[in-house]
This record gives C-alpha cells, sequence and structure tokens, in this order.
C-alpha cells in the first residue's frame, strides 16, 4: 500500500503498463531528478511492484502484475461497498431531481391558472 500510495510511483506504473522502460524514460513524464526517479523505482522494485533487467549500461524496468493482483483481490470487498454506496447516492440524486420536478410542476400550474381559477371562482 504505501508503494502505491505516492502519486509520482502510480504515475511510473501507470507508464510501464505501456511496456518495460528505462528509469530515464521513466523520468521523461514526470517533475522530478533522476535520483529522485531512482528511489521511487527502488521502493516500487523492493514492494515488488516492478523488476529490473541489466542490458549492458541499462537498466530495464517492468511492472511485475501479481503484487497488483494481490492487491485487487484485497480491495475487492472494499470496491464493492463503494459501488453499494455509489448505488444509494444515484437513489437519492434521481428522488431530488423526481422531487424538484413535481415541485416545479405544481408551482407552474398555480401560477398558469388566472385569478379567478386560484379564488376558485
Amino acid at each position: 500500500m504505501h508503494a502505491v500510495s505516492d502519486p509520482s510511483r502510480r504515475a511510473i506504473l501507470e507508464q510501464l503498463r505501456g511496456g518495460p522502460a528505462t528509469a530515464g524514460r521513466l523520468g521523461d513524464g514526470l517533475d522530478l531528478s533522476q535520483p529522485g526517479v531512482s528511489r521511487h523505482l527502488r521502493v516500487l522494485r523492493e514492494a515488488g511492484l516492478v523488476e529490473v533487467e541489466d542490458r549492458g549500461r541499462e537498466r530495464v524496468y517492468a511492472l511485475t502484475p501479481e503484487p497488483m493482483a494481490q492487491l485487487d483481490d484485497w480491495l475487492a470487498p472494499y470496491r464493492a461497498l463503494w459501488v453499494q454506496r455509489m448505488s444509494a447516492l444515484h437513489t437519492e440524486i434521481a428522488r431530488g431531481r423526481r422531487a424538484a420536478r413535481v415541485a416545479k410542476g405544481q408551482t407552474e400550474e398555480a401560477t398558469s391558472a388566472t385569478p379567478r381559477e386560484r379564488s376558485g371562482r
């Protein structure tokens, strides 16, 4: 959880979804120094979210999907809770809109009546 709590690390993971990349390429899209990118990659590597392969002078980082699947499994019950809450919110919004339409319709009927109709004569 700590590894994915930082927005920069999430951005790095998002870039790695597109395929393996060097630290330099990953840093191009971020407003971080090279040492900053390396620190974030170390945290991700220690968490098991990325793996590194040495290719000559370059180190190429790739996403390791298994820990993300474990995190997704752990989050599943919470996701179901949010789906239920969002559904309840949607129902309440729909009720509010319906009540507003009814109130508006009653107001329009009252204002469109002639003075004689309003007085009941």
